[in-house]
């Protein structure tokens, strides 16, 4: 608005700044700059606020050297909590959180984060990893020829759960899994009877579910996509 205000004092009209600055990228029509220039505009008082907490947001965040460069303070490094409670210790004693949470997400703040982040690869202390039984080579010319496992993590609402399952190498589809809210050995360890079970489940599912065809039925395909 400064600058159109500017550049109407030397002489050019309001739709045609407008105009240019639309075409440099700035989305902004005549009626929002008059709108803006009414007397009878009444501000927001949460736009007013909002820009108090900015103000006191960016002032506490960065600070000028002695070089006249700028730097983040300690505080730039807050999370919106902690920002909060500092601007109601110090300038804003009525801070909102939800105006400090659109405060620094206007000013481009992230807190950092002390806790540590969820691992399931960890290295074995001895430094000996698992055999590679397939030699990398992930492909199987037949369902249940080659099964792989693998472990991950979900977040939930409750915290995160442990999940350990077995993929069908032929047909891309998890055959079982195990879940558990914490990340133990035991997890990740299949016993025979539980692959037993697995098997004979799988053997005994009908071959449409895992996408299984006979050669009469990719031989039918075929003469159909010819006609």
């Amino acid at each position: 608005m400064g600058f159109i205000e500017t550049m109407r004092s030397q002489g050019h009209a309001v739709e045609s700044i407008c105009r240019v600055l639309r075409e440099q990228g700035c989305q902004i029509a005549a009626r929002t700059y008059r709108s803006w220039k009414s007397a009878s505009r009444v501000i927001a008082a949460r736009t007013m606020s909002d820009a108090q907490v900015v103000d006191a947001v960016r002032e506490a965040a960065w600070t000028t050297d002695h070089h006249g460069r700028r730097r983040l303070t300690p505080e730039g490094l807050y999370g919106r909590r902690k920002m909060t409670a500092y601007l109601r210790r110090t300038t804003v004693p009525d801070a909102a959180a939800g105006a400090v949470d659109r405060a620094m997400t206007t000013l481009g703040l992230v807190g950092v984060r002390r806790d540590k982040g969820t691992r399931t690869t960890i290295r074995a202390k001895d430094g000996i990893r698992a055999g590679d039984l397939l030699n990398r080579d992930f492909t199987a010319a037949a369902p249940n020829r080659v099964w792989v496992t693998d472990f991950t993590y979900v977040r939930t609402w409750a915290g995160f759960v442990y999940v350990a399952f077995i993929i069908d190498v032929f047909s891309q589809r998890i055959v079982a899994w195990h879940v558990a809210a914490t990340m133990h050995t035991d997890l990740s360890r299949w016993s025979p009877e539980d692959l037993e079970a697995v098997a004979l489940a799988v053997n005994n599912r009908p071959r449409k579910v895992l996408g299984w065809k006979t050669p009469a039925e990719a031989f039918t395909e075929q003469l159909q996509s010819l006609q």
